[in-house]
């Protein structure tokens, strides 16, 4: 995915969304996710910015693990 298509990605979420200032999204440490545009984008629409450690693959493990349990709950029962 090239850094375009990621911002466009995200302008799509937060119209649709339209999440309340503060809100984090976390990311892992890609070149889209990295870019100096993607972080204005962010900070335009009032998102806050949680990246994971380069090489540290066990950072997002904890967001997926509540993913997954939100989705049990709520989409899968």
């Amino acid at each position: 995915m090239k850094r375009d298509r990621a911002i466009k990605a995200l302008d799509m979420a937060v119209g649709l969304r339209k999440p309340p200032k503060g809100c984090i999204q976390h990311t892992d440490c890609g070149s889209r996710y990295c870019s100096g545009d993607y972080h204005k984008r962010l900070k335009q629409h009032g998102v806050l910015v949680s990246t994971s450690g380069k090489g540290q693959c066990y950072d997002n493990s904890m967001v997926e693990t509540v993913f997954k349990s939100l989705k049990a709950g709520l989409i899968w029962r």
